[in-house]
């Protein structure tokens, strides 16, 4: 990351606690060693805005995207397979055929054929 600051120890405690409990930003800071109060959360929050940190958290959030996508797909296949409503059941198995690629195709046409004219008489 060139051009960047190195993100310290602090700021990526803050970071993976804030992914890990879900976007809490007190308890975050909190858990990252901030001071307690409100001057501790301000300065979680400067911490939060500024681009290293913002880079790491994507970051972060993209290795949590990826180690639970493979649950995700065994739950949608699972609701598919086996859930009590057939609604429930086309639509977990219409969500996994989108995802894998064979969303229909979204067709519309319109014709429009004539000559359309408006006339307004105000006399």
């Amino acid at each position: 990351m060139t051009g960047l600051r190195p993100i310290t120890t602090r700021q990526r405690a803050l970071v993976e606690a804030y992914v890990a409990n879900g976007g809490n930003l007190t308890k975050a800071s909190q858990e990252a060693g901030y001071a307690a109060g409100d001057s501790g959360r301000v300065s979680a929050q400067k911490a939060m805005k500024t681009t290293h940190v913002q880079q790491y958290m994507m970051q972060v959030m993209g290795e949590q995207f990826s180690k639970h996508a493979a649950m995700a797909v065994g739950q949608l296949a699972g609701l598919a397979k086996g859930a009590r409503s057939e609604y429930v059941q086309l639509e977990a198995s219409k969500d996994l055929l989108d995802r894998a690629g064979f969303k229909p195709i979204d067709r519309s046409q319109v014709q429009v054929a004539g000559d359309i004219r408006v006339s307004i008489d105000l006399g």
